[in-house]
């Protein structure tokens, strides 16, 4: 006998308890700040554990979450904790830091070199999806401003980050060359 559950209808419920489909984009922004989040928890099981570099990323998780739980309250009415200009405002130290420290990106760069460094770069396209999402969803139902820009300051660290990963372990840049990257046939 086959048990029937509340999302086997292509349905799912917001904190208020309002159904809307799994398509509505309210859901698609909650799935890639979810996913953002997986896959900044794998880059983070690449990491040194008990690095500077593992507690920002687990610090980063705990502000998804609450992003996810803001989104997930389309009433607006706080609903614990969102994130804040504050925590915008810790991603522009750490960006500054990282930058501050790295060598002049002169080249655009292709992602990859160390494990850690490999898996923050896919946390970092993934997040900017999320953005994306949260921009198409504001289009339509207003977003809290603070959560678009977490996310895009996100995106920036992230890719510093995966830089400053790369150059941690001895691994350089991976500059894109344009065509001449083509292997020969």
């Amino acid at each position: 006998m086959t048990r029937k559950h509340h999302g086997d209808q292509g349905e799912t419920s917001l904190f208020d308890g309002t159904r809307v489909p799994k398509t509505d984009l309210r859901i698609a922004a909650l799935g890639a700040v979810d996913e953002t989040n997986a896959a900044i928890g794998l880059a983070i099981s690449a990491c040194p554990p008990d690095g500077e570099h593992a507690r920002r990323l687990g610090w980063v998780q705990t502000r998804l979450f609450a992003l996810g739980s803001d989104l997930a309250n389309p009433g607006g009415r706080a609903r614990g904790d969102r994130v804040t200009r504050a925590d915008v405002a810790a991603l522009d130290d750490w960006l500054d830091g990282y930058r501050g420290t790295l060598p002049p990106l002169r080249n655009f760069i292709l992602p990859g070199g160390a494990p850690a460094a490999a898996a923050v770069n896919l946390a970092r396209a993934v997040c900017r999806r999320a953005e994306r999402e949260t921009f198409r969803l504001d289009a339509h139902a207003p977003v809290r401003p603070d959560v678009q820009v977490f996310l895009n300051r996100l995106s920036d660290v992230l890719f510093e980050l995966g830089r400053a990963l790369d150059h941690d372990a001895g691994a350089p840049d991976r500059i894109w060359q344009g065509p001449r990257d083509r292997p020969n046939s």
